[in-house]
């Protein structure tokens, strides 16, 4: 299912994957409420009626839908974001508006960019492979470095919290 190749014109590959992504989104959502509502029939009821438990999910359904909305902006996070809302029984006078900006947001980034990068990247390797192949290594290795920067910076920061604290 290769958006590049459907042929639409722009407002119908836009509203074709914004209806891909709500039917995803909301049944990832759905799955989280079910398997919640199957958790409260066995031991873990008395944990789910937990105060922390509560406090938590209040937590969520109040604070979570800018999550929501922005986990489409995300590679990975979405699914999780996704069905965290729907574990917790968001609301869903906050998850629709939350996960319908989201989705429109991920339609058009998706249409824009995502098709017209691939498009990009077939035609540098079609050029050149070992250009293209190089093109990936140094975006692997960019992001690699980033999380390394970022990760050796938590560390840091951690330990002198730490040291701040004995």
């Amino acid at each position: 299912m290769d958006p590049t190749t459907w042929n639409l014109p722009f407002p119908a590959l836009v509203a074709a994957l914004f209806v891909i992504v709500m039917l995803r989104a909301n049944g990832t959502y759905w799955l989280g409420r079910l398997g919640s509502a199957g958790a409260r029939r066995t031991r873990l009821a008395r944990l789910l009626d937990s105060p922390g438990y509560v406090r938590a999910t209040e937590r969520i359904d109040r604070y979570g839908p800018p999550v929501v909305a922005l986990s489409f902006l995300t590679i990975g996070f979405q699914t999780v974001a996704n069905l965290a809302a729907g574990v917790t029984a968001m609301r869903l006078r906050h998850y629709l508006p939350a996960v319908t900006i989201g989705s429109v947001a991920w339609a058009f980034l998706y249409a824009t960019l995502g098709t017209v990068g691939l498009d990009l990247f077939t035609r540098l390797y079609a050029f050149s492979p070992p250009a293209a192949i190089a093109l990936v290594i140094v975006a692997v290795l960019a992001v690699a470095a980033y999380l390394f920067v970022e990760v050796r910076g938590r560390v840091r920061h951690d330990r002198r919290t730490e040291d701040s604290r004995a």
